[in-house]
C-alpha cells in the first residue's frame, strides 16, 4: 500500500448552487443541512445540540452535553469556505465542519477529538498516516419488497468483474469516487457473497477519516438511488462472514520518513512501534466499545473469526488484532483489525491514536507476539468484551483512555449507547438488524 499523501483538489464543481454541510455525530450518522452558496460563504451554520441526545430511533436521552435538560441550545458547525469538497450530487459541494458552542470547541465533536490526538503526536515530532479498509454487503429488493442479498452467484474472495458484481455497482461507486476526489486504492469481492472490501488510499490521519466518512456516505446514497442497499453492518447475515473496518497506521518524522520502515526491515522494533502496539493491547477492552459500537457488533467479534477479538499482535498474522504488515519501506505499517464500520472514523481513530500514545509515553511492556494459529490456539487470555454492555463498562473503567480521548465525549457516548442496549434487550437477532439496517 503506497503511503504517499495525496490531497484532492479543493476546487468545487463549477457554479455550484448549494453547499451540503456535514459532520459525523457519535452514532456515525452524517448530520447536516443544505444551504445556498451565499450562506456557505459565511463558513458556519447553526444546528441544535440535541443531535447528541438521541438514539437511532430518535429517543431523547439526558446524555451529558446533549442539552436535553438545558433547553436544547444551538451549536455551530464551522468550516473553511475555501476548502470545500466535491460532491456526488449535481450542483452541490460539501463542507466538513468542526463543532463549536459558545465560540469554543464543542467537547462532543469527534473530528475535534481526532485533531487533538493528531496534535499530540505532532508535538512528539511524528505525523500519523492512516489507510482505511471498509467491508460491506450489498442487498437488493426481494419479491415482497424485503431486502435480500444481492444476487452474485459466481462471487468469491478477491473476485472482480461481472460474476461478483453483475449490475456493475462497483463501477458506479468507482466512477463517483473519482469524480469526488475520493482516492480508492482497491475494491474486490470479500470472503462471502455479496460482500465487498473497499480500501482507500493512505493519507494523513484527518484526511483519511474525512475520506472514509464521505466515501461511505457517497457509496450508500449512490446505490440506494439505484434500488440497492449497501450495508456496513458488522453482521447483517447470520452464518456469513462479518464486516470490519481496518486501520493501517504508521508515523512520519519531520523529514517525511516512515519511522516503521527500519523496524519492519530489520525485525528490531523501535520505541515508537513497540509503544504503539503495547498501548493498543493495554487498552484493548476499553477501545472495544468505540470500535464495535452496536449490539450487532458482537455477533462479528468472536473467537476464531479473524476480527480482532484477542488482545494480540503478530507479524503478517491475520488472526491477531494488531498485525505488522509484511510490506516494507514506505508502506511499512501496523493494521488494527478490531473495528467495524458502524464506528465513526473520527472517534475511532482518535481513540486508537490516544491509546497508542499512552503506550509510547508510559512505556507499557510489549507482550510476546502471537506465534500460534490464533484460531484453535492462542497465546493470550485477554479478549474483547462479550457484548456492548460489558464493553461500555470497560470503557468507563479505562479512565486513562477516556481522559485522553475526552471525558465529556466518552460520557455522552456511553449514555447514548446504554439506552441503545436497553432498547434492544430481549429483541431477536433479526429485530436488532432491522433496528440498525438503514443507518449503517
Amino acid at each position: 500500500m503506497d503511503q504517499s499523501t495525496h490531497r484532492p483538489a479543493s476546487t468545487p464543481a463549477l457554479s455550484p448552487e448549494r453547499c451540503r454541510i456535514l459532520f459525523a455525530d457519535q452514532l456515525n450518522l452524517a448530520r447536516g443541512k443544505y444551504v445556498p452558496m451565499s450562506e456557505a460563504k459565511k463558513g458556519h451554520a447553526r444546528m441544535c445540540v440535541g443531535t447528541y441526545a438521541v438514539t437511532y430511533d430518535k429517543q431523547m436521552v439526558a446524555a451529558p452535553g446533549g442539552g436535553m435538560l438545558d433547553g436544547l441550545p444551538d451549536m455551530q458547525i464551522v468550516f473553511d469556505p475555501q476548502d470545500l469538497r466535491k460532491a456526488w450530487e449535481p450542483g452541490t459541494v460539501i463542507a466538513l465542519g468542526d463543532i463549536y458552542a459558545n465560540e469554543v470547541s464543542f467537547p462532543l465533536c469527534g473530528r475535534s477529538a481526532l485533531k487533538r490526538a493528531i496534535a499530540a503526536w505532532r508535538e512528539r515530532g511524528l505525523d500519523p498516516m492512516v489507510g482505511i479498509e471498509l467491508e460491506a454487503y450489498i442487498f437488493q429488493r426481494g419479491a415482497n419488497g424485503e431486502w435480500v442479498p444481492y444476487d452474485t452467484p459466481g462471487a468469491f474472495v478477491y473476485g472482480t468483474g461481472p460474476f461478483s458484481d453483475p449490475a456493475g455497482l462497483i463501477d458506479d461507486i468507482w466512477s463517483a469516487a473519482a469524480a469526488c476526489d475520493l482516492p480508492i486504492e482497491s475494491i474486490n469481492a470479500e470472503y462471502d457473497a455479496p460482500q465487498f472490501e473497499l480500501t482507500l488510499h493512505y493519507a494523513d490521519a484527518l484526511k483519511a477519516a474525512d475520506d472514509a466518512f464521505l466515501f461511505r456516505q457517497m457509496a450508500r446514497e449512490l446505490l440506494y438511488r439505484k434500488g440497492y442497499l449497501l450495508s456496513f453492518l458488522p453482521k447483517p447475515l447470520a452464518g456469513k462472514a462479518g464486516s470490519g473496518m481496518h486501520f493501517n497506521i504508521s508515523f512520519c518524522d519531520k523529514d517525511g520518513t516512515n519511522v516503521f520502515a527500519r523496524d519492519v526491515e530489520t525485525g528490531d522494533y523501535g520505541r515508537v512501534m513497540r509503544g504503539t502496539i503495547a498501548g493498543l493491547l493495554e487498552h484493548h477492552r476499553g477501545l472495544t466499545a468505540i470500535m464495535a459500537p452496536l449490539t450487532n457488533s458482537y455477533a462479528r467479534l468472536q473467537p476464531a473469526s479473524l476480527s480482532g477479538y484477542w488482545a494480540s499482535w503478530g507479524v503478517d498474522h491475520r488472526a491477531v488484532t494488531v498485525r505488522i504488515s509484511g510490506e516494507k519501506g514506505s508502506a511499512a505499517r501496523i493494521e488494527h483489525r478490531l473495528a467495524d464500520c458502524a464506528a465513526s472514523p473520527y472517534f475511532a481513530l482518535a481513540a486508537l491514536l490516544q491509546a497508542a500514545l499512552l503506550g509510547l509515553d508510559k512505556e507499557y511492556e510489549l507482550p510476546p507476539a502471537e506465534t500460534a494459529d490464533g484460531i484453535e490456539t492462542v497465546s493470550t487470555n485477554t479478549h474483547a468484551p462479550t457484548d456492548l454492555a460489558e464493553a461500555l463498562d470497560a470503557l468507563e473503567q479505562d479512565t486513562q483512555l477516556a481522559e485522553a480521548i475526552g471525558s465529556d465525549l466518552v460520557a455522552n457516548y456511553v449514555a447514548i449507547k446504554r439506552q441503545e442496549v436497553e432498547n434492544l434487550t430481549g429483541r431477536s437477532t433479526d429485530e436488532q438488524i432491522a433496528y440498525y439496517l438503514h443507518y449503517i
